[in-house]
């Protein structure tokens, strides 16, 4: 028999999960004992990952070389739509979709195309990669699981409307939302769906997971509180309009917008309110978080930095024209964009610019950093690398 509970044996939940709730054991036959073995060595292979704000927490701090001072454009890269997909790096290559349909695999060095995988409709969502799989999202309404070096497919698992949430990974499942209504856990080899959860309204938010408990908003202004196993309601917390932004977790503390104008703290376990913060309008950006401080934008323009245990105000930073990038943050420089067309670089402590990049539109996606390389897309339909 195979105990469920050595650690191990986490590596195959994909495959046994839906028998594993049923029960603490199952039989082992060779063919289960293969596909085990299999399994195991190709996670420990591909143990990596990349997603979404850096972690499957959702806290936006990337452990990199951070860019003080601009050198100026790296490089950039020509797709045929607006790119409000957020990018994610891996092995030296960058995957991001574009409102033309495609999924865009580019070489971090060069820009040169690795290769593009073409949906029936655009990527909003952000891509993860683990595993040798790149997974996303597409407003086609399926979830999308390509081989990471060839491109081609693997997999697809097809919802009842849009997927713009970008998924997260973590034992084997990848949990990403739908325009549908529900919150999806799907095996992240086999494509196959291992729960679902129906919520009033759709989930366009992006998961964040700790500690077996998974963590999305919705738009009739819930924020839920989900185990990650069983896809069982633990606690929902209820704002007064609806919620867009993905919640970042810290120290036992979620942490999220609201189009009410609030960013909200509240406790992980009992879904109770810690403190809420008045903004003068819609929370869309998702937060970061270093060092207790929660950096965060707003669609006024104005880009915040509040206290993480007091929920008060330390700086704020005004651009030119609304915020729905989502801030990425290391080694004291939080980077995000504006409709304005500008990539900030702004000081976490002083809330003082570093510096600025000027794009041809605005500036919708969230800013990934890589080795001294800051990656971030435009509806001018670029993706850009600033050094």
């Amino acid at each position: 028999m195979i105990d469920e509970n050595k650690e191990e044996n986490s590596l195959i939940r994909i495959s046994s999960k839906a028998l594993v709730r049923a029960g603490n054991s199952i039989t082992i036959t060779k063919k289960l004992l293969d596909d085990y073995n299999r399994k195991k060595n190709s996670f420990a292979e591909h143990s990596k990952a990349a997603m979404f704000r850096a972690n499957a927490q959702r806290t936006g701090f990337y452990n990199t070389k951070a860019v003080h001072n601009l050198k100026g454009l790296k490089w950039k890269f020509r797709t045929e739509g607006d790119v409000l997909s957020s990018p994610a790096i891996m092995d030296d290559i960058v995957y991001f979709g574009s409102n033309d349909g495609n999924l865009y695999a580019v070489h971090s060095l060069s820009s040169k195309l690795k290769w593009k995988f073409k949906t029936k409709g655009i990527v909003l969502s952000s891509p993860a990669i683990m595993y040798g799989m790149v997974y996303f999202g597409s407003d086609d309404g399926s979830l999308y699981a390509v081989d990471s070096l060839s491109g081609k497919l693997k997999w697809k698992f097809k919802t009842e409307n849009d997927v713009s949430s970008s998924p997260v990974l973590i034992d084997g499942v990848v949990y990403f939302g739908s325009g549908d209504s529900n919150l999806y856990a799907v095996d992240s080899l086999s494509g196959k769906l291992i729960w679902k959860f129906k919520t009033p309204g759709s989930v366009y938010s992006s998961p964040a997971i700790m500690d077996g408990v998974i963590y999305f908003g919705n738009l009739d202004g819930n924020l839920f509180a989900l185990d990650s196993q069983l896809g069982e309601l633990k606690w929902k917390f209820k704002t007064e309009r609806l919620s867009w932004c993905s919640p970042a977790i810290m120290d036992g503390v979620v942490y999220f917008g609201s189009y009410d104008g609030y960013l909200y703290a509240v406790d992980s376990q009992l879904g109770e309110i810690k403190w809420k913060f008045k903004t003068q309008c819609i929370v869309y950006s998702s937060p970061a978080i270093m060092d207790g401080v929660i950096y965060f934008g707003n669609l006024d323009g104005n880009f915040c930095a509040v206290d993480s245990q007091l929920g008060e105000l330390k700086w704020k930073f005004e651009t030119e024209g609304k915020i729905n990038s989502s801030p990425a943050i290391m080694d004291g420089v939080v980077y995000f964009g504006s409709y304005d067309g500008y990539l900030y670089a702004v000081d976490s402590l002083s809330g003082k610019l570093k510096w600025k990049f000027k794009t041809e539109d605005e500036v919708y996606s969230s800013p990934a950093i890589m080795d001294g390389v800051v990656y971030f897309g435009s509806k001018d339909g670029n993706l850009y690398a600033v050094e």
